[in-house]
């Protein structure tokens, strides 16, 4: 039996002699007490406490860690809009104590101080500010912050604003707006693509009746040249000028007649179209230069004349 009680009390001084020995994982802090009395922080590794008297109050994580606060405010035009503040803090290791027996939540202590921010800060600020200003807004979250939290022992490493949610038909009547303002846009582009269509087709057309114009005139040019030259052909043969110009005419008018008969879809007609019309109109032709030079050459008798009293008239004379 003395064995056996012998035994017995080893094992269980095996027992308190292990409940002395504990491990702090890294990254926390551990809070010993004895009797409910704080005795000191122990950091990462294996520590050790005296058994029965000293225990492990609780733990603290010294990782940075993350706190998303969505809080409901109205804007100074009177829109109600949800952001939502992500807060990024940490437990300093030279103030554990602080953190951990100050607070009894830290969690619920940055909400309110996100949400007191936020509703000073969003009021002052239209509903396109809060968007354009969600920095400075975070800016101010933070500088509170960490005002209030660091004699609790923490610091605040980051504050974001990840969220603007304004309310649902602000946003329908937002995305009509930025709708109608993107048509406007392409409408626009598409007036003025428009614009540079007819301005490209003004120029092209002018530049083609000019081309036009210039080949129209360069034909002209040609035939005069080419009828000049036919004038002197018949000249050398004996043939005047009258009728050598009245012969090139109803030349033409057979090659039109020629050119005319070759298109079977043609509805054009002629006129005069009689089989004696081309002796017809060579005949016309030169009576009228005939005719013409003659009345040509009575004006120009008459004019000497003219010339002639006139000189023998003397002087004072009317």
């Amino acid at each position: 039996m003395g064995n056996i009680g012998l035994y017995i009390f080893l094992f269980f001084g095996i027992l308190i002699v292990l409940s002395g020995i504990f491990m702090v994982k890294q990254q926390t802090a551990a809070i010993v007490e004895r009797f409910g009395k704080f005795i000191g922080v122990r950091n990462s590794g294996l520590q050790f406490k005296i058994p029965v008297f000293d225990k492990i109050a609780g733990r603290v994580n010294l990782r940075i860690q993350q706190l998303d606060v969505v809080v409901e405010t109205k804007t100074k035009d009177d829109v109600f809009v949800r952001l939502k503040i992500s807060v990024q803090f940490q437990v300093r290791k030279d103030a554990v104590y602080d953190a951990f027996y100050k607070l009894e939540n830290p969690h619920d202590q940055i909400t309110s101080y996100v949400f007191d921010v936020v509703r000073a800060e969003v009021p002052k600020m239209k509903l396109d500010d809060v968007f354009e200003r969600k920095d400075d807004i975070a800016i101010a979250v933070k500088g509170e912050l960490n005002e209030a939290m660091s004699s609790y022992g923490f610091d605040i490493i980051k504050t974001l604003v990840t969220d603007i949610d304004p309310d649902l038909q602000v946003k329908e009547a937002m995305n009509r707006i930025n709708a109608a303002e993107r048509e406007k846009v392409a409408a626009e582009f598409e007036a003025e693509a428009e614009r540079i269509k007819i301005v490209a087709k003004a120029r092209a057309e002018a530049e083609s009746k000019r081309l036009q114009g210039q080949g129209i005139a360069d034909q002209r040019r040609e035939i005069a040249r080419g009828l000049e030259e036919s004038v002197d052909v018949l000249n050398n043969v004996g043939i005047n000028s009258q009728e050598a110009s009245a012969l090139i005419v109803v030349t033409q008018h057979y090659d039109t007649l020629q050119s005319m008969g070759e298109q079977t879809n043609s509805n054009l007609i002629l006129m005069p179209n009689s089989p004696q019309a081309g002796s017809n109109m060579l005949n016309d032709m030169i009576a009228s230069f005939v005719a013409s030079n003659q009345i040509g050459e009575q004006m120009k008798k008459d004019n000497e004349a003219k010339g002639i009293v006139n000189k023998k008239k003397p002087r004072g004379e009317a």
